[in-house]
């Protein structure tokens, strides 16, 4: 009966996923949790451009807080911050060019906002879907050198500035979220999924799928949702550190009877690892 209960499950988690679910799920929602003022907090959103990022970033600006994008495109992003800064009368918008693929130039982001910035949340949003194997200049894979080893790094370097700081936040990838929770007590690491929201990154690599499910996917800012509530909201925090939520709720990161657990040697070694990756591209970098 294995194969049924996870058709079930499946079939559950595409209704989950769509608008209708966020609709669902936002009938239960509290207001309160996200009216709140944040003037005088920082937050770094990575990827925040376009889709997610932007909604993101823009919802975060409305309630006062200081947002720095951190975008590739310098074009894109200019277009974004103006968007943002017009929509939300808040002029507190830094602009940050950085290729989230290139380690070298995270390391050497970090350590110039780090003696220039002060950081109470990161919000690690920058991430890419390529559907062939493409090398970055360093021969890494890119989806990897993106959404883990970019990741990974950006988060390292930016922690001794989250710790100076009362109420830290970060938003990770799931193995990621649940290491460093364990090892950083005084930060609060999640990670969520924001469901199927209708992004330029889902229509431009995930075409055939968007196509079938255009009329049925959320909006980016129904997307943006729940990294808001943990970006902003004090309910958020009142849960443990290192959990995995999707519309405002922790939800397990494994469905039954799929047998996607990691062993606990394996994500030992692939935070050993990365460090390695990671220290690597740093003693490369210009000026370090």
């Amino acid at each position: 009966m294995s194969w049924y209960r996870n058709a079930v499950w499946f079939v559950k988690g595409l209704r989950e996923y769509t608008r209708s679910g966020y609709e669902s799920a936002s009938k239960h929602f509290n207001p309160a949790d996200v009216e709140v003022n944040v003037a005088g907090r920082c937050f770094l959103v990575t990827g925040a451009n376009s889709g997610i990022g932007k909604a993101t970033a823009k919802e975060i600006a409305r309630r006062g807080g200081t947002v720095h994008l951190v975008c590739r495109s310098k074009e894109r992003a200019e277009v974004a911050k103006g968007e943002i800064v017009t929509e939300t009368g808040n002029p507190n918008i830094f602009l940050h060019i950085v290729d989230i693929s290139n380690p070298k130039e995270i390391w050497k982001f970090a350590e110039k906002f780090k003696n220039e910035h002060k950081l109470n949340v990161l919000i690690n949003n920058a991430g890419c879907m390529v559907n062939n194997r493409e090398l970055t200049e360093d021969g890494l894979e890119k989806n990897f050198a993106t959404n883990t080893l970019g990741t990974y790094i950006l988060t390292t370097a930016l922690l001794p500035l989250l710790q100076k700081e009362a109420d830290a936040r970060v938003r990770q990838q799931v193995v990621l979220t649940e290491q460093w929770a364990k090892a950083h007590r005084n930060i609060h690491f999640s990670v969520m999924h924001p469901g199927w929201a209708d992004t330029p990154a889902v229509r431009s690599s995930m075409p055939d799928f968007y196509q079938k499910m255009k009329n049925n996917l959320r909006t980016e800012a129904q997307g943006a949702d729940t990294v808001v509530w943990l970006a902003v909201s004090t309910e958020a925090t009142k849960l443990p550190s290192g959990l995995f939520f999707q519309d405002r709720q922790p939800v397990p990161t494994h469905l039954p009877l799929a047998s996607t657990h990691s062993p606990s040697e394996d994500e030992e070694k692939l935070m050993e690892m990365l460090e390695e990756f990671s220290q690597k591209f740093k003693s490369t970098s210009p000026g370090t």
